[in-house]
């Protein structure tokens, strides 16, 4: 059996997963465009639960982008201390905040979005995916770099964009929007480091469990 490439029919092998995780929302807690862009950007090499601590306090000072496109660094810099790499980021979002100034000015399309300091195509395609625009990519996360070649979807990689362009190859566009997210939530809930193989939906089409798992 080739567990590589597009001889398999990959959307029907991992309907199981878009089932079960259809239309759930990312873990990072947001209540508009606007706090969804902050928070990718600040999630960046972060936990989403740290992430999430931090938001409210800082949402309750810098409401809206043009609230943040007026304030300066050494204002800003005190509500996101215990983010990871901080500095820079402080700088990137008060960058997009200058840039873009209101929020129903925030992009929405994959070129406008990584236009912006520190957006690459990872954290588009969750703003894409989080407000219902069209798909022009898969979420390749850390979680997606980690579960997709160990089911067999792709070949191994540590370079989530290289995941993710052979992801759309062999995926069709149909099912981009939502596959990247039902794949992480799979790494975060059972395809751990350490997986859960017992609990999983995707035991019959798994390479790893079918060639590691299986001969133990």
């Amino acid at each position: 059996m080739d567990l590589f490439g597009e001889s398999l029919n990959w959307e029907t092998k991992l309907k199981p997963i878009l089932k079960k995780y259809k239309d759930k929302k990312h873990p990072l807690e947001y209540k508009n465009t606007y706090q969804l862009l902050i928070i990718v950007v600040l999630s960046a090499q972060d936990s989403d639960a740290n992430i999430n601590n931090v938001a409210p306090a800082l949402f309750e000072k810098f409401p809206t982008l043009n609230s943040l496109s007026k304030t300066d660094l050494d204002t800003f810099l005190p509500y996101i201390t215990k983010v990871r790499n901080h500095g820079t980021k402080a700088n990137w979002l008060l960058e997009i905040a200058k840039t873009i100034k209101n929020d129903k000015d925030i992009p929405l399309t994959m070129s406008g979005l990584t236009a912006l300091k520190g957006v690459g195509r990872k954290s588009a395609n969750v703003i894409l995916r989080e407000t219902h625009q069209p798909a022009e990519g898969i979420i390749a996360d850390l979680h997606v770099i980690r579960v997709a070649p160990r089911i067999g979807i792709v070949k191994e990689s540590k370079d989530g964009n290289k995941i993710e362009k052979d992801l759309m190859q062999v995926l069709p566009k149909n099912v981009w929007s939502e596959i990247g997210m039902a794949i992480s939530f799979l790494g975060r809930e059972i395809c751990r480091p350490k997986p859960k193989c017992e609990e999983c939906l995707l035991t019959d089409i798994c390479l790893y469990y079918n060639t590691k798992v299986l001969h133990n």
